[in-house]
């Protein structure tokens, strides 16, 4: 068999492999639409849920999983931008940080019911912060966390050196050099990871059914004091999320349009999901234009 022949029949699979992909990802994502899309209104996306009567909606939920989102990036991104920093610019070659790379590494790969479990024992228990937004969010930081930091390393290793030595050579510090010169060069990636990294918060559940709890106290939207308990903006209430209201429906709803709701809320985790990467894609070109000047 020629060279030209075998790139060929390997070429054909692997796009025959690709197309197969993507067939069963737009299949996935059609069904799902297909189902949930009618079921999608104002009223629906605004109004609380019923336990056994229908009608319910998803209101508190999604403002549950969009504050849960506030408070993971509140934590998540000055702790990854300076770890990265850290990891790239000041971090020597050596055991130290060979062996903060392999924990950054282990803690990305860890399973999302051991994580809650972990945040159960400590989070819940142990500093006795209970089920809540807050300790939702600290269990998600370490899914977002390892990604941010390995992020941001890559984004300044990134930068051209010529220009990091340009900037050293004028006189200016290294923190400088970093904040005003690199970081801006890198900005168009850490923006688009951060996004991206986002996106896994809407359809975590695992890990907030043992930290954000199953259940939310009944909400007034008018009441904006975070110290109360009944505030939406408390972040040490109970709180369930869209993507654990969708696993309970389906495992306990008893109300009789449960298959409906569950395929409503489905639909708009999805449609969710997919802002955020496209958003994602559009931002990070808009950013890489401004800083680069290109067209």
């Amino acid at each position: 068999m020629s060279a030209k022949t075998a790139d060929r029949i390997a070429t054909t699979v692997i796009i025959a492999i690709s197309a197969l992909i993507v067939l069963v990802l737009a299949g996935l994502l059609g069904y799902i639409l297909f189902r949930g899309l009618p079921h999608i209104s104002f009223h629906f996306l605004t109004s609380g849920p019923q336990t056994i009567k229908a009608g319910g909606g998803i209101g508190p939920q999604l403002f549950n999983s969009l504050f849960l989102l506030v408070l993971t990036l509140i934590i998540t991104i000055p702790l990854g931008l300076g770890a990265g920093i850290y990891m790239s610019e000041y971090a020597r070659p050596g055991k130290l940080t060979d062996a903060i790379r392999l924990v950054v590494e282990v803690l990305s790969s860890f399973p999302s019911i051991v994580v809650g479990l972990f945040g159960l024992l400590v989070i819940v228990n142990v500093f006795g912060l209970g089920f809540s937004l807050f300790s939702g969010a600290l269990a998600l930081t370490v899914f977002n966390l390892p990604l941010m930091v390995r992020i941001t390393e890559q984004a300044i290793k990134g930068v051209p050196r010529e220009q990091k030595e340009a900037s050293l050579a004028l006189g200016l510090s290294r923190w400088k050099t970093i904040t005003s010169v690199m970081l801006p060069i890198a900005m168009p990636a850490i923006v688009t990871g951060t996004i991206l990294a986002s996106g896994r918060v809407f359809g975590e559940a695992a890990a907030l059914l043992f930290t954000a709890g199953m259940s939310s106290p009944r909400l007034d939207f008018t009441n904006w004091n975070p110290l109360s308990p009944f505030s939406p903006l408390n972040p040490f209430r109970p709180a369930e999320t869209l993507a654990v209201h969708i696993w309970k429906i389906n495992s306990e709803g008893l109300a009789p349009d449960a298959s409906q709701i569950a395929a409503g809320a489905s639909a708009v985790l999805i449609i969710m999901v997919l802002i955020f990467n496209f958003s994602a894609r559009w931002f990070g070109r808009y950013l890489h234009r401004r800083f680069t000047a290109t067209k």
